[in-house]
């Protein structure tokens, strides 16, 4: 490892180098930079979810409709991965990142000077669509990782999307409380700007690898690669199951938390989000087992435990440990096989590494889109318990899926 690292410049130059030497480590500090710039970027798209109740009241949206909010989020998101990801395996990546984090702070200003239904959907849109520049950082650092540490730097990554993830819900919790829901987005704005100039001093000027052709075969070849590379396509189907189920739970949990006998505030109810910080812990593990060839293993082990989480998660109404406990478990569970997921794709033609990315994570957006709409929907319909049997449902389909394609994702790794 390289002196000096906590120079900007001195780890531009050292990116170039490992551009030129792909042998070469990927310095600890930039790791460390890719994983807190897609933590927060990625925060952008989960504040609203412990402050869904203050939101909808504010708007006029019906209690068992406020999902919408997220799910609209969440098709700019799907919109983003479908139209702005690929562009990564074209385009020079800095400019790709740095443009993309610019639109960002003008989507956050946009949000929190709302005052019309419209102005703030639209807002919330263009959050999600730019919120992709999470997906553009996995990419770019799997592609400076040496082979021999790309699940760790991946795991080291995802960790940090995942902790921005989860902290998101603290901090709007808080934040809503001491200044407003407004005030969310525009400390965000300001965190994102900073964050932005960083970034341009230290990602390199020139990108390699790349491969010239026209937006629309680039788009096309995206969706070829899922009948290409099947193994893409069964790990994000796992991944549209994985993630309705996170996402089940995340949005409607702020219901059952501020109704009695709780009526927890938004910042009480945001601190849950720290619960869900320790599940990183198995993200770098899961890359780590990836490394080595136990790909499969961990994604088994990690589905069970998802399901079995909700055992857990089902009592919430009556122990709040019981929840503690759960979140734990589904959080550590979902991480793990997200990490192992992308581990085992990046396999894949190192050369559509963005695309492939993209196509992935369009399904991660569909399924996250799926749990908070019917989530909100279920919870207005049949409480807790229909939240809590709509989530195992989604856990019991991933499991089921990955037992079915097993041999074969085995038979090709």
């Amino acid at each position: 490892m390289v002196h000096n690292v906590l120079f900007p410049s001195t780890l531009s130059i050292q990116l170039k180098m490992i551009t030129e030497k792909e042998d070469m480590p990927l310095p600890s500090l930039m790791v460390l930079l890719f994983a807190i710039a897609a933590g927060l970027a990625v925060a952008n798209v989960y504040y609203a979810q412990p402050m869904l109740h203050l939101m909808a009241a504010e708007f006029g949206i019906p209690k068992g409709s406020a999902g919408i909010i997220v799910t609209v989020t969440q098709i700019g998101y799907g919109l983003g991965l479908l139209l702005i990801v690929p562009l990564g395996d074209v385009l020079n990546r800095r400019k790709l990142i740095s443009g993309q984090m610019l639109l960002s702070v003008l989507a956050l200003m946009i949000i929190a000077f709302a005052h019309h239904r419209f102005v703030f959907f639209t807002g919330m849109v263009l959050l999600g669509l730019l919120a992709v520049v999470t997906q553009v950082l996995v990419a770019y650092s799997a592609t400076l990782a040496a082979p021999s540490e790309r699940g760790r730097v991946v795991g080291l990554v995802t960790s940090g999307i995942v902790t921005g993830i989860l902290l998101a819900r603290t901090v709007s919790g808080t934040m809503a409380d001491l200044g407003g829901w407004r005030s969310v987005y525009l400390l965000s704005a300001g965190l994102t700007l900073i964050l932005t100039g960083i970034l341009m001093k230290v990602l390199p000027v020139t990108d390699q690898h790349k491969t010239l052709t026209s937006y629309p075969k680039l788009l096309i070849s995206m969706f070829r690669l899922f009948a290409t590379e099947p193994l893409l396509l069964i790990r994000s189907l796992i991944a549209m199951f994985l993630f309705a189920a996170f996402s089940t739970l995340w949005t409607a949990l702020v219901f059952p938390l501020s109704a009695p006998p709780f009526s927890l505030s938004s910042t009480e109810i945001g601190l849950f989000g720290l619960v869900g910080v320790l599940g990183t812990l198995g993200a770098t593990k899961a890359g780590q087992l990836a490394d080595r060839g136990k790909a499969q293993w961990t994604t088994g082990i990690a589905l069970s435990l998802l399901l079995l989480s909700w055992l857990s998660i089902g009592f919430t109404e009556s122990s709040l440990w019981a929840l503690v406990l759960g979140i734990i478990v589904l959080d550590l569970a979902v991480q793990a096989v997200h990490v192992t997921n992308q581990s085992m794709i990046y396999t894949l033609q190192p050369e559509a590494r963005s695309r492939i990315v993209a196509g992935y994570m369009i399904f991660y957006s569909i399924g996250s889109g799926l749990g908070s709409l019917m989530a909100t929907k279920v919870f207005a319909a049949s409480g807790w318990t229909g939240v809590c049997v709509l989530g195992a449902g989604f856990s019991l389909l991933a499991l089921f899926f990955w037992w079915l394609t097993r041999k074969y994702s085995k038979a090709k790794l």
